[in-house]
């Protein structure tokens, strides 16, 4: 029975980049694109890291412990979303108007 659940998430896993880019560029785009998607992962990253702080909890015996760790992340986060983020996608030249086709079987091949 694990074999075939381990399977299937396998499958489903492998399968999903290539499912999702059909949903279309522009609403991946919107989707993580500017506030709302900084937000989103910052709060995606502050959920994965409560176990972590729970067990930091736990092994020091106070908050102190997970308080920094919590701000080492935040300040990670930070440096992350608004420095490098900005310096690696910043366009090399000015942005064209208009949403220009995709071949579509072309990248499949």
């Amino acid at each position: 029975m694990w074999t075939v659940l381990s399977g299937g998430l396998g499958g489903i896993v492998g399968l999903a980049p290539h499912v999702l880019h059909h949903v279309g560029p522009l609403v991946g785009t919107a989707l993580v694109a500017g506030a709302g998607g900084t937000a989103l992962f910052g709060i995606l990253g502050l959920a994965a890291s409560v176990p972590m702080l729970i067990k930091l909890h736990r092994r020091f015996s106070n908050w102190w412990a997970p308080a920094i760790a919590l701000g080492v992340f935040t300040a990670m986060f930070l440096v992350s979303s608004f420095v490098i983020g900005p310096l690696i996608s910043a366009p090399d030249e000015p942005a064209t108007p208009g949403v220009t086709e995709v071949d579509h079987d072309a990248h499949h091949s």
